[in-house]
């Protein structure tokens, strides 16, 4: 699927048109229509605007899977760390860096 098919179901979910995407973006919106029809590749900054307002990652935009292979844990890990709130996802990583710490130590420790 090219960006310009992302891009349009993206704007089908959240029932906008193009030209409400590129008001909201600060960009002309035959520019946002020369990206649907892949006519034209966004910049490196413009992918980071679209991933910032349809709240995706710009490999999603790209459709572009890596190698790594990722479980239904590592999928819940992430939606459950985006529900709390910035103190609560500090707290949580702080917790999480203890977690790995303390593995290290048992791995050196059976070396």
């Amino acid at each position: 699927m090219s960006l310009g098919e992302v891009l349009r179901r993206l704007l089908e979910e959240r029932d906008i048109t193009q030209r409400q995407l590129a008001d909201r973006l600060n960009i002309g919106a035959s520019t946002i229509g020369n990206y649907m029809q892949n006519i034209r590749a966004p910049d490196y900054e413009m992918l980071k605007c679209f991933a910032d307002f349809f709240d995706v990652s710009i490999d999603y935009l790209l459709e572009y899977k890596t190698n790594i292979i990722t479980s239904f844990h590592e999928d819940e890990l992430l939606r459950v760390f985006r529900a709390l709130t910035k103190e609560q996802q500090e707290l949580f990583i702080e917790q999480g860096k203890l977690f790995v710490a303390q593995n290290n130590k048992k791995k050196a420790a059976q070396i």
